[in-house]
Order: structure tokens, then sequence, then C-alpha cells
């Protein structure tokens, strides 16, 4: 008879068809209990199918045993196979003493589903069967803060938490905070971070608090949390970006600049550090160091929007036109939509004297710029110098549509007149 010692070795040595074979020999003969020890280390493992079909042999031998199903459905939630777990949880009874817990995971189900109505329906059925126990309470609360619902979510918590609620593994002080923070009210998110930081200062809840402090401009806050949190791990990489934009916010520009370079050093490929390091760069006057950031950024993630955008406006503005293009080439060819630099892009070929490209990026430009008044100006200006003048009194109109107190607009078209 194959033993446990041998599946075990099986698993080791990596061969499903001699575990399957050993798992057969050892289902017709082994202990029930030690078969259910087996289907949970499997599981743990990462071996779920072997998992579930031990849990099948029992379920067979004991078939009223209703563990057994909600074991065996779970197992089958985590390997994508939801129509059978739902079908295998319809099986247990209303009258089954574990039917709430059936509810529960069928809850869950839905909720992956997304099917959020039909999980809550699920979650109430189950809290009027057992509406003292708190980790249907939390379920609840984790529920409608998946659908949005968060001061709901945070009601839950707060009653929870004023019971002096325990549930393993969870901190209600922090789960609070964090639910506050995901409906974006900072503010009362705070006293719970604080208080979370009372029980245990972790770098999550540490980086919590900074970022709440953050959101409602307490730099100060957010730069010293930060720091304990770098003290405490210093690769912990978003508190680098946190940190220079609080500095940022704080206008000392000079710590914001050293704060992210210190984050650089830590991770060589984060492209956010890359753009914020060639923006504060750039705002420090440090011009050659900001272009290398930037094209650092460009170059982890050559379809990086806002880096390419910030590159792009600077050489616009420094009148670069060679570098304007090369760059603006570059992206083009990927074959997104650029419509944002398109502007430039015409503004640099009319500088250079190439008029049909030029008319070429003004006419690309329009359907996303209809309705800006400084692209529709330089867009007339261009016109006219073109001696397109039909064309410009179009542009001049709509000018006169968006901002029909303007008096330029109306002064230019009687010099068409």
């Amino acid at each position: 008879m194959a033993n446990i010692e041998q599946i075990q070795k099986a698993v080791e040595q990596g061969d499903p068809k001699l575990l399957n074979t050993l798992l057969d020999d050892y289902l017709l003969q082994g202990d029930p209990d030690e078969q259910y020890g087996l289907s949970e280390w499997l599981a743990e493992i990462g071996f779920v199918e072997e998992a579930i079909k031990v849990l099948e042999h029992l379920q067979y031998i004991f078939p009223e045993e209703a563990q057994l199903v909600i074991d065996r459905a779970n197992l089958l939630i985590d390997a994508d196979r939801e129509d059978d777990a739902l079908n295998a949880l319809m099986e247990v009874s209303k009258d089954d003493e574990l039917y709430a817990q059936a509810l529960v995971t069928l809850a869950d189900l839905f909720q992956l589903q997304g099917l959020l109505e039909a999980a809550e329906s699920r979650l109430n059925e189950a809290i009027e069967l057992m509406p003292d126990e708190p980790l249907l309470q939390q379920a609840r609360a984790e529920l409608l803060l998946d659908s949005g619902r968060y001061l709901e979510s945070a009601k839950i918590y707060q009653e929870l938490e004023s019971k002096q609620i325990v549930i393993e593994g969870v901190n209600l002080s922090e789960r609070l905070a964090e639910v506050y923070s995901a409906g974006a009210a900072y503010e009362e998110a705070l006293p719970y971070y604080e208080k979370a930081l009372e029980d245990q200062a972790t770098p999550d809840v540490l980086f919590g608090v900074a970022f709440a402090a953050f959101q409602t401009r307490q730099y100060d806050m957010a730069v010293r949390r930060l720091d304990e949190l770098i003290g405490i791990d210093p690769d912990y990489f978003s508190a680098y970006l946190l940190k220079a934009q609080s500095l940022n916010m704080a206008e000392d520009y000079q710590a914001a600049y050293q704060a992210i370079n210190e984050g650089i050093t830590r991770d060589e490929f984060d492209k956010e550090l890359y753009l914020f390091a060639g923006k504060l760069a750039m705002k420090l006057g440090k011009s050659a160091e900001g272009v290398g950031h930037l094209r650092q950024a460009i170059a982890l993630d050559p379809e990086y929007m806002e880096a390419i955008y910030t590159l792009v406006s600077y050489f616009h503005a420094e009148e670069m036109d060679e570098e304007v293009l090369e760059l603006a080439q570059m992206v083009i060819e990927s074959g997104d939509d650029w419509a944002g630099l398109y502007p430039m892009i015409a503004e640099t070929y009319e500088r250079s004297e190439d008029y049909e490209q030029a008319t070429v990026y003004y006419e690309k430009a329009y359907p996303a710029f209809k309705d800006d008044v400084i692209f529709l100006k330089k867009y007339a200006l261009f016109l006219i110098e073109e001696g397109k003048r039909a064309a410009a009194l179009e542009m001049i109109k709509e000018l006169q549509a968006l901002e029909p107190e303007n008096p330029e607009w109306f002064d230019w078209q009687q010099s068409f007149d």
C-alpha cells in the first residue's frame, strides 16, 4: 500500500504520473483523518487538483459531512472551477449547522465574479443565522468596501472596534484607517492610523499615516513618518517618492531632490522616480540632469506618456527643435495616440519653416484641441501666414464662440472684412 512518505517523495521529484498513481492506491486503503491532513498539505504547496481529488474521495465516504463540501468548494474556486464550486455549495442543506459557513463561501464566490448584490444577500442571510459572529460582520465590511460603500464599511469596523472585538490577523484600527483612506476620508483615517501605530509601527502603517498626512497637507508629519519607515525598511521604495513629493509641496526643493535621488539609488528601475527627479531637477535649474532623468524614465518605458510629454515640452520651450522632432518621431512610430504632442510638433515644424509638415500636425491636433483657445489662436495665425484666409476665418469664428466677450477675435474678423 502507498503511504504519505511515498506521496511526499513523488511531489518532491515532480512526477505527476507517479503522484496520481500513489494517490489512487493510498485513497483506497488509507486512514480518512490522515487523508484529510494530506489534502490540506497538498493545497498548501499548490497541488490543488490533487487536494480536490482527496476531498472528493472523502466526500464519497462521508456524504453528509458539509465541511468536506465547503473545503472542496474553496479549492475549486482556487482552481478557477467556479461552476463546480457553485454546484458543490448548493449541496449544503439549510438545516446543516455549517450552512452559514457555506453561505460565506458562496458570498466569496459571487464577490469574485463581481456579483456584489448576490454576495451581500448571502452574507446577510448568514448574519441572520449567526448575528453575533464578528467574522461575518468583518466579511460584510470587506464586501461593502469592495462595493465602494466606504462609510457603511467604516461603520461596521467602528462597531467592532468599540466592542474591542479581537479578530486574528486583523488590526481593526489599521483596517478602519484603510477603509477611510480608500474613500478619500484622510482626516478621519489619520487618528486610526496613529492608534494602529501604538500597537505596532509596521512599514505599511507608517506609509498609510504618511500618505494620509500628505493628502491633508500635513507635509512635515508625512516626512517624519516616512523617515521612520525608511529607518525600519530602507527598501520600501514607494516611501522615497512620497517623501520627495511631500518636501516638494513644502517648497524644500533641494531636500526633495536629495530624497528622490536616494530612492533611485535603492531602486534603479522605477520610472516614476526618474520622472519626478527630472521635474525637480528642471525646477532647480539643473536642466542637463533633468533631461538625463527623463530620458532614463523613457528608456524604462518607451511609451511613458508623462515623461515623454515633459521632455518634449522642455525641448519645445527651449526651441531645441531637432530634439523635439527626434523624440516625437520615435514615439509616434509606436502607433499609439500621441495627440497631446501634436501642437508642439506643429509649432516646431513651423519654426523650422517646414510648413507642409506643420500643416499636417496642426490638422492632426485640431480634433483634440478644438476647444483650446491658445491652440486655435496659434493655428489661426499659422493659417493667416500661409494665406489660407477662409480656413483662418473659420478658426476665428470658433474663437468667437469660445470667448464671445473677447474683442480681439472680433478685431481679427473686421481686419479680414
